[in-house]
């Protein structure tokens, strides 16, 4: 037997809109009391939602949707779908992805994501960076996640890398460290950011800034995990070198993996002679080093809870670009 909604309504005493309200959100007016009360009916009834009928009712799913540029290739992306995922679920919605890559264009995957009619779609990258949409869906992605829209027309959530670049060099400088040498990630957005960060706080402690030592970590003008790496040839030379380094911050974990290497190589121990930190902290590599790695986490979770609250409230603010801080981890490296 299928239990409607007048089932429901009949058991409690109320209007069939009021039921409607009480379970999909509607605008019927009611105490919590009330609300209450109507749920503890349905469950007791067995009632279940008829996700079609309440598509033609309202107009959509209860999904949101995610354009995932990349996304699920990213060690970080379960973060960002757990804290979209959480965060749905409280307001009894589901979420589903749709990859980016390749030759599929931005405007098909869109438009793909659109025919399952969600509440609300958001734009999730694999990396921290600025993207164009086509003007026609500037309106129907509601919220950019680890990324920011190139005209500034939607809101977006991405990781502050100046201040996280800044907060973990202060941390190595009240550790007593004053040479600090920066592995960091070429043609990259959240490189350049971090370098901005580094340099801002090696002048502010009276170290030189502008003369600090930056080395790309890879051969090639963009960083991948791919390219030929330099990490060893810079490790070996600065440790070499009349002006040996006391410290080493690393553009990922993956690079101070590399360092941890290159630094056993030449007898150097950590952090006794060298400190080291780093961004991201990609726990399977951070908390396995030995010794652990100090390193930032990146703020994925966080994102992807204040995505979900921001489509879920429609408290999009175009053009609004949200800085969320990432959180220092102290381990034993430093």
């Amino acid at each position: 037997m299928t239990i409607s909604l007048s089932d429901i309504a009949e058991r409690a005493g109320v209007s069939v809109k009021t039921v409607s309200g009480a379970l999909h959100g509607g605008s019927a007016r009611m105490s919590e009391e009330t609300r209450q009360r109507i749920k503890e009916i349905a469950e007791e009834l067995g009632y279940v939602t008829n996700l079609a009928a309440r598509s033609m009712r309202q107009g959509w799913m209860p999904l949101i949707g995610v354009v995932a540029d990349e996304l699920i290739t990213s060690p970080f992306a379960t973060e960002i779908i757990r804290g979209l995922d959480g965060a749905a679920r409280a307001s009894e919605m589901a979420v589903f992805a749709m990859t980016l890559s390749g030759s599929r264009d931005v405007a098909s995957v869109v438009e793909e994501v659109r025919r399952f009619r969600p509440r609300a779609i958001a734009y999730a990258a694999m990396y921290h960076k600025t993207v164009t949409l086509p003007e026609e869906f500037a309106g129907t992605v509601g919220v950019m996640i680890n990324c920011r829209e190139a005209s500034d027309r939607v809101t977006s959530l991405v990781p502050d890398e100046v201040g996280a670049a800044h907060e973990i060099t202060s941390y190595l400088i009240d550790a007593g460290r004053r040479n600090i040498a920066f592995i960091n990630l070429p043609g990259l957005l959240a490189g350049d950011l971090r370098e901005i960060g580094f340099r801002q706080a090696m002048t502010e402690a009276g170290l030189d800034g502008a003369g600090a030592r930056l080395l790309p970590a890879v051969r090639r003008a963009t960083y991948s995990d791919r390219a030929p790496s330099l990490v060893h040839s810079h490790v070996t030379e600065l440790m070499r070198g009349p002006d040996r380094p006391d410290a080493i911050l690393c553009g990922n974990d993956r690079v101070a993996m590399e360092v941890y290497a290159a630094l056993r190589r030449v007898r150097a121990e950590i952090p006794d002679d060298v400190a080291v930190a780093s961004f991201d902290n990609q726990v399977d590599i951070a908390s396995r080093l030995d010794p652990p790695l100090t390193t930032m986490a990146l703020p994925h979770r966080t994102m992807g809870r204040m995505a979900a609250n921001i489509l879920l409230t429609n408290d999009a603010v175009p053009g609004e670009v949200r800085k969320l801080p990432f959180q220092l981890v102290e381990r034993l490296s430093v």
